[in-house]
């Protein structure tokens, strides 16, 4: 991301937070004469106790000069959760983003991790790299999701399948909280990797080719660690619900393990145990009548 697209991206943000907020909040009246949502700039100035000017300056995307303590300040008005406040800070503060050129190849999976999610037998799990690349699952994922091994390497990205793939805008209940955990953990990555160009082609490319990815991304939140709730509509298990669970893997600030846990009190574990043994009973009667092994 160039100084341009970092300044750019922390303008729509600061935008996208300040008409998220509803003046009554702030003991402000809404009334009739407010042509846009949210508060005005001059509120969110009085209320970071910054001028009106800078603030305008820096909702456009100017260069100027500016003080994490006066972000913090900013930060606080506009109501802002923790790794928003980080995300904000770092597309605002040029010097916090001397990160290295990234590489562009994807992280492999360690063994020990791989061992992890196989364990983890009736939890279906995804891991995948900074720019949301699929590079592992286990059994209960390609059950629940798609068989990833199936989709060309190239294009194993979530995102992405989130919005190409039909099974999987059909899977979720709620399909835009589904999709919105991942873009806010992608936004995260955005933020954090301000040199890998990369993301700009990507997002430009999504927006190119799915509209609904535009008006979710205009929108998105911002989450290193996302853990929502969700109920999935699977083609042959049914109502299946699920607790998301984003955490990054140790050792690796490349890898992270999106888990999604059964959740308590439903049919969910006991379904994909009946599923998975049934699945894994055929591939044992196959291997046992492969031809090409005799």
């Amino acid at each position: 991301m160039n100084s341009e697209a970092r300044l750019h991206a922390l303008s729509e943000f600061l935008k996208t937070k300040r008409a998220m907020l509803r003046p009554e909040s702030f003991g402000m009246i809404a009334g009739s004469r407010r042509r846009t949502p949210g508060l005005r700039r001059e509120e969110v100035a009085q209320l970071a106790d910054v001028s009106l000017t800078w603030y305008t300056w820096l909702e456009q995307g100017r260069d100027i000069r500016v003080s994490p303590s006066v972000l913090n300040s900013v930060a606080k008005a506009l109501q802002l959760n923790e790794d928003e406040r980080k995300y904000m800070l770092t597309l605002a503060l040029e010097s916090d983003n001397e990160q290295p050129e990234p590489d562009i190849a994807s992280p492999a999976v360690p063994s020990s991790l791989k061992y992890i999610i196989d364990e983890l037998r009736h939890c279906p799990v995804i891991v995948s790299d900074r720019r949301c690349g699929i590079v592992g699952w286990n059994d209960a994922a390609a059950y629940v999701f798609l068989d990833f091994a199936e989709v060309p390497i190239n294009e194993r990205n979530m995102v992405k399948l989130l919005f190409a793939r039909k099974e999987l805008r059909r899977l979720a209940a709620n399909w835009e909280q589904f999709a919105g955990g991942f873009l806010a953990m992608f936004r995260s990555y955005y933020g954090q990797y301000v040199k890998d160009e990369w993301y700009e082609q990507f997002i430009s490319e999504m927006k190119a080719g799915y509209p609904d990815f535009t008006r979710l991304w205009e929108h998105s939140g911002v989450s290193y660690a996302p853990e929502v709730s969700l109920e999935f509509r699977h083609a042959q298990a049914g109502k299946m619900l699920f607790h998301l669970t984003s955490m990054q893997a140790q050792g690796s600030s490349e890898l992270r393990c999106s888990i999604y846990t059964p959740a308590p009190g439903s049919a969910t574990e006991s379904k994909l145990r009946q599923r998975l043994a049934r699945k894994e009973s055929y591939g044992s009667h196959d291997q046992q009548h492969d031809p090409g092994e005799q």
